[in-house]
């Protein structure tokens, strides 16, 4: 990956009258790293994107884009662009001379910011809707025209503020590798802003969990996933039971228990309160006799062999291994 475009963030706060928004935090993103910013609503994840656009000032600490030092930078002097939530694209202007259109705010001549416009749009396979305005095309086709026309000032930085949110599953999940292939083809720093946790772990080399302003955990998003930092950030995540063993707080992903209807062995005895099917999966909630809510996933044909309905009386277990020490804190 290319130093040179390294998105370094040192003692980052930014303050809103006296609520502190973010709170002094240090990140390092390597250039060519797709990294999301993920957390609730409220924890800063958008507030640390707009410092590093340059749409929001910093109010203590440093924002260094390849070794430089940008805190007093406008946006376009950055080397990034951002690709808001809502596309904003011009309802008069046809889909080339929307992406076109920042040059066109350069000065560069019509044929040069056309030509530039296309290679973009057969980027995100968008060159037979050139001539198109916003109102033709569906809304997947209007995000890959504003990530055309964000990619056209080849920024080494590009911002993305939850691309993704507006668009159907299915459309989502069409994007999401969509996304990846283009980042992985320019080889540019993507940081992404999301609330999904599916989503970072789909597209993230770098996964930042924040909550309350601060970074709780950073990493790849499978060494986030099973071995959460604390118990935040595995019900977060999702897919963990956080519980007490051994007078600790130690979490266990919910594919690694099994349910019998015997005793023997058991870690705990439980009753199951719901089941959800969900295709190649069975979620199956359960109150166990210690008061703790905790949920299993058994794969379709293991539950179909001999299903449980709620009321069931059933028993828990699971391998010592699979246990994950947690600090305590949520």
């Amino acid at each position: 990956m290319a130093k040179e475009n390294d998105v370094e963030l040192v003692s980052v706060s930014k303050l809103y009258g006296t609520t502190r928004a973010v709170d002094s935090i240090d990140l390092r993103i390597r250039g060519g790293q797709y990294c999301c910013l993920l957390g609730p609503s409220g924890c800063g994840k958008s507030s640390t994107l707009r410092m590093i656009a340059g749409h929001e000032a910093v109010s203590d600490g440093d924002i260094l884009i390849a070794h430089r030092r940008v805190n007093d930078d406008p946006p376009a002097r950055r080397g990034t662009a951002m690709m808001f939530q809502s596309y904003a694209l011009f309802p008069h202007l046809d889909t080339l001379d929307n992406v076109a259109f920042s040059l066109k705010m350069q000065g560069v001549p019509k044929a040069e910011r056309r030509r530039r416009a296309m290679e973009m749009l057969d980027l995100v396979s968008m060159a037979d809707y050139a001539a198109r305005v916003p109102a033709q095309l569906s809304g997947g086709q209007q995000q890959r025209v504003a990530l055309a026309r964000a990619l056209m000032t080849r920024p080494s930085v590009l911002l993305l503020d939850e691309p993704l949110s507006a668009l159907d599953p299915f459309l989502r999940g069409r994007m999401r590798a969509e996304l990846r292939r283009i980042q992985r083809e320019l080889g540019i720093v993507f940081i992404h802003v999301t609330h999904s946790q599916e989503e970072a772990m789909a597209l993230a080399d770098l996964a930042v969990v924040m909550k309350d302003g601060r970074i709780v955990q950073a990493g790849p998003p499978r060494e986030i996933f099973n071995r959460p930092a604390t118990a935040f950030v595995a019900q977060f995540m999702g897919g963990h039971n956080v519980m007490t063993q051994g007078g600790r707080t130690v979490t266990l992903r919910s594919d690694a228990i099994r349910l019998s209807r015997g005793d023997a062995d058991a870690h705990r005895r439980a009753t199951v309160r719901d089941v959800e099917y969900q295709g190649p999966q069975v979620h199956v909630a359960l109150a166990t006799e210690t008061g703790e809510d905790m949920a299993a996933i058994l794969p379709e044909r293991t539950y179909f062999a001999d299903p449980f309905a709620p009321g069931d009386a059933v028993a828990l277990h699971w391998a010592p291994e699979d246990l994950h020490h947690v600090a305590a804190e949520v």
